[in-house]
């Protein structure tokens, strides 16, 4: 049995094997797929190939498959844990790779299937497309606050805000600018509106996305992305071995007799679908209900800050209890959840006429009260463990 090593690279490959005891370099080859595909081609169902992972891990993996007997995308990060060392090339990295993998040390990652590497794709297309148009929109602020114009609006680029850029008086080479950065804006409004139109009937055709939807404050973006990073949720056995997934879990370090001392969280993982859970966090905190007064009681303690990476981490715990135990969250807003599908429909092309029984502003009114007392109860029972705590003496 061979184990083969490759750091793949954009230009080429550097290539090493273990074979009966004995490591030695093959040299490189270039990163295209006919030479990826003869040196794939030399190779038996009795061998092991590792890559770590990058970029370019999963289509190479791909296609050594399909001769191989196994392949393994290797965790970098683990891997520099275990393999540092002092001298580092391309050649040395080829034959740690196949090293470790032929002692059977080597940490690997969880290969997801296509249909998961096209949703990560298209959330990852569009974040770059909303920072693109953040960065102009930053432009067009940073652009009024030198040319001293307060512009009293809500949202600058709705329409009220877009009429009254449009009648500012500014001088030629700033209008020109402006201008220009509005058409820039608009035209990444139309190709994010594009993006999302798949990405929209995608989520109305999951039920994991429409299940993750009825938390508070969790949108079709942010369910597609936990969705497109957690792929099968049996992979992960706990919840904490989710959040600790996510990186929203706090580093820990300790030794000898020492207590242990818990700093912030770890960051490790995906910090995409950590941000949008933050940002969640944020909206469900508006929200009545056991999740706002977490935020409340935790913010007392500890701060805003501290409080919403915690509620955070709540998400992603309650995202695990729902999609493992196949229910909805049980303190959904009603009509907030019906207008989440109106605008998945609206982005996805669909035209529906949803009908409601009654008014939305009765609705509303029963709906907030309901929340309402389920931030009571979930207040009072947190006040009732308290109380039954034992103190410093007690038994």
């Amino acid at each position: 049995m061979r184990t083969l090593g490759l750091d793949v690279h954009k230009r080429f490959t550097e290539v090493a094997v273990h074979e009966g005891g004995e490591l030695r370099s093959l040299g490189r080859v270039e990163t295209r797929p006919e030479q990826l595909r003869l040196l794939a081609q030399s190779l038996g169902r009795d061998d092991h190939v590792v890559i770590e992972s990058t970029s370019l891990a999963w289509p190479v993996a791909a296609l050594f498959a399909e001769h191989a007997g196994t392949v393994t995308v290797s965790n970098p990060l683990r891997t520099r844990a275990i393999a540092s060392a002092k001298v580092k090339t391309d050649k040395v990295d080829a034959r740690t790779l196949a090293e470790l993998a032929a002692a059977g040390v080597l940490a690997k990652v969880w290969a997801p299937d296509e249909p998961t590497r096209a949703l990560r794709r298209r959330n990852a297309h569009r974040a770059r497309l909303v920072r693109q148009r953040t960065r102009l929109r930053n432009q067009v602020h940073a652009l009024l606050v030198r040319n001293l114009v307060a512009v009293e609006v809500s949202d600058l680029f709705g329409k009220r805000g877009r009429r009254l850029l449009a009648e500012l008086t500014l001088p030629v080479d700033e209008r020109a600018q402006l201008d220009s950065t509005l058409r820039l804006h608009d035209a990444l409004c139309e190709e994010i509106a594009t993006c999302e139109r798949p990405l929209a009937q995608h989520a109305l055709e999951s039920p994991e996305v429409r299940r993750l939807m009825t938390i508070p404050g969790v949108g079709a973006i942010t369910a597609l992305a936990i969705v497109g990073v957690i792929g099968d949720i049996r992979r992960f056995p706990s919840q904490r071995q989710l959040v600790g997934y996510l990186g929203l879990d706090p580093r820990v370090r300790q030794s000898g007799e020492r207590p242990a001392r818990h700093g912030h969280i770890s960051r490790q993982g995906q910090a995409h679908a950590r941000g949008l859970l933050v940002e969640a966090a944020w909206s469900a905190i508006k929200t009545p209900g056991p999740l706002r007064a977490f935020y409340l009681r935790l913010r007392q303690r500890r701060g805003s800050q501290i409080a919403i990476v915690a509620t955070a981490r709540k998400l992603a715990v309650l995202s695990w209890q729902l999609l493992t135990k196949d229910e909805d969250c049980r303190y959904t807003p009603p009509v907030r959840l019906e207008r989440k599908l109106q605008e998945l429909e609206r982005q996805a092309g669909i035209t529906t006429n949803r009908t409601t029984i009654r008014k939305a502003t009765e609705r509303r009114a029963d709906e907030r009260e309901l929340l309402n007392r389920a931030q009571h109860d979930y207040e009072q029972q947190i006040a009732d463990r308290l109380n039954c705590r034992p103190g410093p003496g007690g038994t």
